[in-house]
């Protein structure tokens, strides 16, 4: 079972910079960087809402499920 994080490409539709979505949501270039190449195992559904509010999205639009 895999998760991947889909968020460059919800960005790149949106046409926004990973910094500024940073700035909107409230947390660091780097953690969302991290989120961005899936180098991070968890995310707080807080930050997620924060994410998607910003972005205009659905949770989906972000992660997306790839059965091995």
């Amino acid at each position: 079972m895999a998760i991947v994080i889909r968020l460059d490409r919800v960005l790149a539709d949106r046409k926004m910079q990973l910094g500024e979505l940073a700035n909107e949501v409230g947390v660091t270039n780097v953690n969302l960087s991290n989120l961005k190449t899936g180098k991070v195992r968890a995310i707080r559904f807080s930050t997620l809402e924060s994410i998607c509010k910003v972005l205009k999205c659905q949770p989906g639009d972000i992660l997306e499920y790839i059965e091995d």
